[in-house]
């Protein structure tokens, strides 16, 4: 299933305030579709809150935030977020964990059990989240960007704790979003070979 193209999120003189310190200020941006968007730099600079501000997670200190051709849908309904954690609960399986994603953000992309294969998390779907590793609890959450398909992926740091084929893997299928008109915007400090 395609992904519906947007043209276009925007940022416009976009500022962020942690406390008293100006972490950025006067910041334009434009993320285009099947073009990824990088954004790196130092620790501490503000890349985490950036994409926060870009998926609608956190409010600018100045500044707006728009989508130019992404329809009457609002942005919540069109971003897929992966941040530092990965939103996995330990107690639940692995199926568990991603069946109650694909519920909430729309049973519109693969099934639980090829979204795993997909990963590299086959045959591991019984297993208690709490028993995986750093990497394999990575892929279980990077798995939610295939079983629900949303045209804007904003991601932080998303190849952290992954071994070189996950990282291939995950090459693989962000450089697939990309070709069918996806918006990819990632904070990395880390080569993500998407052709960019």
């Amino acid at each position: 299933m395609a992904v519906k193209s947007l043209s276009r999120l925007i940022g416009e003189q976009l500022a962020c305030r942690r406390g008293f310190k100006l972490l950025f200020e006067g910041l334009d941006l434009v993320a285009e579709g099947g073009t990824p968007l990088l954004v790196t730099g130092p620790n501490g600079t503000g890349k985490s809150s950036l994409l926060r501000i870009l998926a609608g997670l956190l409010g600018a200190s100045a500044g707006i935030v728009r989508l130019e051709g992404a329809g009457e849908a609002p942005l919540a309904e069109q971003v897929h977020y992966l941040g530092h954690d990965d939103a996995v609960k330990a107690a639940l399986t692995v199926n568990a964990n991603l069946s109650f994603w694909r519920a909430v953000l729309g049973e519109t992309g693969l099934s639980v059990p090829d979204a795993l294969d997909e990963v590299g998390l086959g045959g591991l779907g019984r297993l208690h989240a709490g028993v995986l590793s750093a990497g394999q609890k990575r892929r279980l959450a990077m798995a939610r960007l295939l079983v629900s398909r949303r045209p804007i992926w904003i991601l932080d740091e998303p190849t952290t704790a992954l071994d070189v084929t996950a990282q291939a893997r995950f090459a693989t299928f962000a450089r697939a979003h990309l070709a069918e008109g996806g918006i990819l915007i990632a904070a990395t400090h880390a080569p993500l070979d998407l052709g960019e």
